[in-house]
């Protein structure tokens, strides 16, 4: 490896070890574990259903013939 980080490296190494617990890392993933998941199903259930309603949008001409008296 490299040369050995001597008396200073060591405490500053063994200063730092908190921040590699595994409470500390990823918490959001961790606590949100379907979050990304569901994320990108309701962005392509947003895409389908815009590109859905471009396709087969109703037409909303005034003369039509859907009005009931």
């Amino acid at each position: 490896m490299g040369k050995p980080l001597g008396p200073t490296g060591e405490f500053f190494r063994r200063r730092d070890e908190w921040r590699k617990h595994p409470m500390l890392t990823n918490q959001f993933r961790h606590a949100l574990p379907g979050l990304g998941t569901a994320l990108v199903a309701f962005g392509i259930y947003l895409v389908g259903e815009a590109a859905y309603n471009k396709i087969y949008a109703p037409s909303h001409s005034p003369s039509s013939s859907s009005h009931s008296h």
